[in-house]
């Protein structure tokens, strides 16, 4: 008797598919991990500094304002002075107002509509005069 032995494949067909229930499972699990992790991060915060009333006003204040059209007054303890100055006189003239005082405030007032630049050189210049105290008028919100 004779028999047959028949052989059937023991190949095992590739799979040409990735399989994506791995690939699920991790990123539902990051979301969940994700949601439940964001409520909990604070937020940061900015510290900005704000304008206050200073306590006492300076007896001797020298005020430079810088008009739109970018001409320079001067203004000693509220009082207006004469003409317009021009950027190279503004040093000698606040020196003589300071009176060798050099811890007299200066402050520089501008209008909305002066360009930045204009102030900056304003400053630029009383810093190589050997100026101490130049400080920003600004508008109080609060009146």
């Amino acid at each position: 008797m004779v028999t047959l032995v028949r052989r059937t494949g023991s190949r095992r067909r590739t799979i040409n598919e990735i399989n994506m229930v791995p690939f699920i499972d991790v990123m539902l699990v990051l979301l969940i991990i994700f949601m439940v992790s964001a409520p909990l991060i604070t937020t940061g915060l900015v510290d900005l500094p704000s304008v206050g009333k200073s306590r006492q006003r300076p007896e001797h204040v020298i005020e430079i304002v810088v008009a739109p059209d970018e001409t320079l007054r001067v203004r000693i303890d509220g009082k207006a002075e004469g003409a317009a100055l021009p950027l190279a006189a503004l040093k000698t003239r606040v020196l003589e107002a300071q009176g060798g005082n050099a811890e007299t405030p200066v402050v520089i007032s501008a209008d909305r509509a002066v360009k930045y630049e204009a102030v900056v050189k304003v400053m630029d210049a009383l810093q190589r005069a050997g100026v101490q105290r130049v400080g920003l008028s600004v508008k109080n919100a609060g009146g």
